[in-house]
């Protein structure tokens, strides 16, 4: 049976095989920065499963960017033989390996989950974190070490060295972080970023480091590959960043060159107030795929084949993006594919176990 989740999306030069893509989701299981075996099996275990798009967790452009010392990191050519084996498996699969690219600003220098989620001290084997201001996500961690001009620029020059060992690395979507609290969504919302300069302030000051980012990936990421840009469309807090300064960014960013707008919610403030229920943020990718025309992808408690078949069939989204659902289903394409009755191929070394 035909079905939309199913039909190839073509983006550039890649076309993905259906709209069925894993959410970058951080494993908490490198060392240094370098890719393991759990991310070899983590990823190439869903790209045997059947989703069409794989993005690679927030892959750190900088030491201190990464929200755990466990994060995966893109800050030296040494990162790259090891996501260069697991991007050759996940192409083997017949699906596109992705990646995030991320800095994790005041939100960085914490313990994984299984570890507390603790913010970590030096002694700790953590570091100073940087902002666009000096004010901590608690009020009760160590303040943040605001950015200067030269801060700024070396993250922007991070984000440019490490898109070009992206490159290299082979992977085929890249996907910039600017949502869920980290750096760039730092500097976007009122409530974390207080400057007076041409950072801070106005609309158009607050957006500037993540169009120069943009900017700078551009001169490495070649211009026939996908570039997508993560946003939190609401900081679901008064004052804050809300859903139609994110439509005003996607317009500005599809002008800017930017593909697709994959597009969740939350994360800047401890005291948001988020109405969790299925489908809860694909409102947001609706409103700025009709209002701009750029594509958009939906996440959040989006669980069921035919949950996802309607978003992408009403025209609400082209992409589906999921995370929790894929760490319970790694088969998450197959199994839906037969949910939906639709019908796709399996690995050749699965296959005599298909409709049995």
């Amino acid at each position: 049976m035909a079905t939309h989740l199913f039909s190839p999306l073509a983006i550039k030069s890649v076309t993905l095989k259906n709209r069925i893509a894993i959410s970058p989701m951080c494993q908490y299981s490198a060392t240094d920065g370098f890719a393991t075996d759990w991310h070899l099996v983590h990823l190439g275990s869903r790209a045997s499963g059947g989703a069409g798009l794989l993005i690679q967790e927030a892959t750190s452009v900088s030491p201190e960017g990464r929200i755990s010392p466990e994060d995966l990191g893109l800050w030296k050519d040494e990162h790259i033989q090891k996501l260069l084996a697991i991007n050759e498996f996940i192409v083997s699969q017949n699906a596109v390996p992705g990646i995030q690219l991320a800095h994790a600003g005041r939100k960085a220098s914490v313990s994984a989950p299984w570890n507390g989620n603790k913010k970590l001290d030096v002694a700790q084997g953590g570091w100073e974190t940087v902002a666009p201001s000096a004010v901590g996500y608690h009020d009760t961690e160590i303040a943040p070490l605001a950015l200067d001009k030269m801060g700024i620029q070396k993250v922007i020059s991070d984000f440019k060295s490490a898109t070009k060992r992206a490159v290299q690395a082979g992977y085929q979507v890249l996907e910039i972080h600017a949502a869920h609290g980290y750096l760039l969504h730092q500097f976007l919302s009122p409530l974390s970023n207080f400057r007076t300069d041409e950072y801070g302030g106005s609309f158009e000051n607050r957006i500037r480091l993540t169009l120069e980012i943009v900017a700078a990936v551009q001169s490495e990421w070649p211009e026939n590959l996908p570039l997508f840009v993560r946003i939190s469309a609401t900081d679901w807090a008064e004052g804050g960043w809300n859903g139609s300064e994110s439509v005003v960014l996607s317009r500005i960013l599809k002008e800017k060159g930017v593909d697709l707008i994959d597009v969740s919610s939350g994360g800047l403030v401890s005291h948001q107030q988020i109405p969790l229920a299925p489908n809860y943020q694909v409102p947001f990718a609706t409103q700025i795929k009709k209002e701009t025309g750029i594509l958009t992808g939906a996440v959040g408690l989006i669980t069921d084949a035919h949950q996802a078949e309607s978003i992408v069939a009403t025209g609400k989204a082209d992409l589906v993006l999921f995370a929790r659902e894929s760490l319970r289903n790694p088969n998450i394409g197959l199994t839906f594919a037969e949910a939906l009755q639709t019908d796709v191929p399996w690995p050749k070394q699965y296959q005599r176990a298909k409709n049995n």
